[in-house]
């Protein structure tokens, strides 16, 4: 296990409080550059936008916010940033017109009436973790939400048939699954046939499947008052649950996952998807959707954070998990573990692509500290993950041999190139 020290990064003001999962990294105006979003317990919505360290936009929410996403939730072709808070609210943000103008205006303050969302709806309360994704397989995304009573609920936004604007629809309510363990992720997974499989992480490096049956009938009612279709009321036990083979595990223990990880192309990645666990005792999987465990790396850190990152920039999506402490380990499919030592205590962690100051996206690693202030590091690329020496990274290079021969040195005697390197490198000497 390598460690590498990433250097470029940008502080950003941030003097809230907020959730594990009121933070991430998304297209908010579809300019097909990354901002960073975040939500903090006074329900304010900060985006910040390349390297600037003051909030590009500032938005209001009622009560606290504890997830934020971004995604084509309402099926517009456009993306928009959705907000939930504790209490319940459902808020929907179109920054889209706000791409057009100087960026550096938009710090000024703006009338209450602009501030607030174009779209706001109550949905059950005490929710703890949000997902954007088609989950069924039918093209259009859906709005999972994980909540603090381990029930998952599934809603699509709906218009009515004349409605021509965003905001003339609501969420209605597909279905609500009930689950044994606490909810701390959610994700979706190409299934061994291909078709999107939505998974829940479930203590003790568990696992579970949601079946998306939105035709099934089940008279049972939920109390939830709001609009669903026709057998989404009760709280089906459409459930699979898997638990993972190894180790022993406390069966309280959270437990994180990431689906959906790039095999490096489209392909191979629709087919048997990867996904990776973590746990709070340090344990780290990665699996395919047929159960099968490809490996499995135990550290001494307690993980709260996993992400997926391309650091090579070769397609495969490599798995990234945060500590506590700030210790943040990148895996890539072959096992292969590179580790980076953020120097404060964390209090929330995302990865993913982010516009900062070349003004294109490019991975970047996103700490937030307990003394109010968020950390970007950004161009967090590897040239490769596995160890190699000097040698063999010169001796790929043609020009490496041309200097050899003009030297004087055979490139094929190993001996006598190793003893003019080191000549070279530790000895200061001319050959």
């Amino acid at each position: 296990m390598r460690s590498v020290n990433y250097v470029q990064r940008v502080s950003l003001d941030f003097s809230g409080n907020l959730f594990p999962h009121a933070i991430c990294l998304g297209d908010a105006d579809n300019d097909t550059l990354n901002e960073l979003v975040v939500g903090d317990t006074s329900g304010k919505l900060l985006v910040y936008k390349n390297d600037d360290s003051r909030p590009w936009i500032t938005r209001s929410c009622i009560g606290m916010v504890t997830c934020v996403a971004v995604g084509d939730v309402c099926n517009k072709g456009k993306n928009l940033v959705v907000s939930v808070g504790a209490e319940g609210w459902f808020h929907l943000f179109d920054l889209s017109a706000t791409n057009k103008g100087d960026s550096s205006s938009q710090h000024e303050a703006l009338p209450s009436d602009d501030q607030r969302p174009f779209f706001t709806q109550h949905i059950p309360a005490n929710t703890k973790v949000i997902l954007i994704s088609d989950i069924d397989g039918d093209g259009r995304s859906e709005l999972v939400v994980g909540y603090t009573d381990r029930v998952v609920r599934a809603f699509r936004w709906e218009e009515p048939s004349d409605g021509s604007e965003v905001g003339s629809g609501q969420l209605v309510l597909l279905k609500k699954w009930l689950l044994e363990g606490q909810v701390d992720s959610l994700s979706v997974n190409p299934g061994p046939v291909g078709l999107p499989e939505l998974m829940v992480s479930q203590p003790g490096c568990g696992f579970a499947i949601l079946l998306c049956s939105w035709t099934q009938q089940d008279s049972s009612g939920s109390g939830d008052d709001f609009p669903s279709v026709a057998g989404s009321e009760g709280p089906s036990r459409d459930v699979t649950l898997h638990l993972t083979t190894g180790r022993i595990h406390n069966k309280n223990v959270s437990t994180h996952l990431i689906g959906s990880i790039s095999k490096g192309s489209k392909e191979e990645s629709s087919k048997c998807g990867l996904f990776a666990l973590c746990t709070l005792d340090g344990t780290l999987k990665l699996m395919d959707s047929s159960q099968q465990l490809l490996w499995s790396v135990q550290v001494d850190h307690q993980l709260f954070a996993l992400q997926k990152l391309d650091v090579t920039g070769d397609g495969r999506e490599e798995v990234v998990a945060c500590a506590w402490d700030g210790q943040t380990y990148i895996i890539d499919h072959n096992r292969t573990v590179v580790r980076f030592q953020f120097d404060e205590n964390v209090n929330a962690f995302c990865a993913g692509q982010y516009t900062c100051k070349d003004g294109v996206n490019s991975p970047c690693l996103v700490y937030v500290t307990f003394n109010h202030k968020i950390h970007v590091y950004w161009k967090v690329q590897l040239e490769r993950m596995e160890s190699t020496n000097l040698l063999r990274v010169l001796e790929s290079r043609p020009r490496f041999k041309e200097q050899l021969r003009a030297l004087g040195v055979d490139a094929e005697d190993s001996a006598a190139v190793r003893e003019l390197v080191e000549d070279l490198l530790y000895k200061n000497t001319k050959p």
